[in-house]
């Protein structure tokens, strides 16, 4: 399903805001998109990770990469940031709302904090940034929104119901926005990964093997097998896709939500 790109100076001078960039699918997607020559701002709420990314971009990509510490969540830090990014970077071509949190319990056990926690996290975050970065999308006539979505975002698991109503939430807003924004020539799209190898689900796979009694291999093996592949999506496999939707001759893709699943072939569903 691979698509690398081998121009590496199509995004040359261009400027990527990547949320959650300090790990895995965040990390990934930055390292794609510094490789076509993007002038990348990496966000995250921990600076060591970023820094760590910024100096090994700095070492092996031709743009400008720029860490800067935030908390999605916090509406006029998010929008401080990235106003303040975009005077050293230019004003954003790509916005990739990589940042999300989940959670599991019972439904019948998942209080109102916790309902409020995913929604902040996985919906008003990226709300957020839109705020932020649309305007000067739509002032230029051009820009790419990728919203980091789940498959939980286009069916329903146990458990996580308040994560997976606001990734069904992420998704509806992509859909909405792709419409309203489609005159201005920006493009938004939701990637809809499944259960991937991921920092996060290390630490999900450490709570349930704690929670059952199951090893953390078994756990980690439960969680591959219901995904159709069989098996853990690589962030890489994320970051070719979200890349892919970046490139001039996607310019017209607007409005999906690509299940990454490992066995669909996501350009094609594109």
């Amino acid at each position: 399903m691979t698509k690398h790109v081998r121009d590496t100076s199509v995004l040359r001078d261009r400027h990527a805001i990547v949320t959650g960039a300090g790990s895995g699918i965040g990390s990934a997607v930055a390292r794609e998109l510094a490789r076509l020559g993007a002038h990348t701002t990496l966000i995250g709420r921990r600076i060591e990770p970023l820094n760590a990314l910024r100096r090994e971009l700095e070492s092996t990509a031709p743009g400008r990469p720029l860490a800067r510490v935030a908390d999605v969540t916090d509406a006029d830090l998010v929008a401080r940031v990235i106003s303040d990014a975009c005077a050293i970077q230019g004003d954003p071509l790509v916005l990739v709302n990589n940042a999300g949190a989940a959670m599991s319990s019972p439904f019948l056990e998942t209080d109102v904090a916790a309902w409020q926690a995913m929604l902040d996290a996985n919906l008003m975050g990226a709300v957020f940034c839109l705020r932020a970065a649309l305007p000067l999308m739509r002032a230029k006539g051009e820009g790419r929104v990728i919203n980091m979505a789940s498959t939980a975002g286009v069916e329903g698991y146990p458990y996580v119901s308040a994560y997976t109503a606001a990734k069904h939430a992420l998704v509806g807003l992509t859909r909405a926005l792709s419409k309203e924004f489609a005159r201005d020539h920006v493009a938004v799209n939701a990637l809809c990964p499944g259960y991937t190898d991921t920092e996060m689900l290390g630490v999900a796979a450490r709570n349930a093997s704690e929670r059952t009694g199951r090893t953390e291999a078994e756990v980690r093996a439960k969680y591959a097998a219901q995904n159709a592949g069989g098996r853990l999506i690589r962030p890489e496999e994320v970051a070719a896709v979200a890349v892919w939707l970046c490139l001039p001759a996607q310019a017209g893709v607007t409005g999906r939500a690509i299940v990454i699943d490992g066995v669909n072939d996501p350009f094609a569903s594109a």
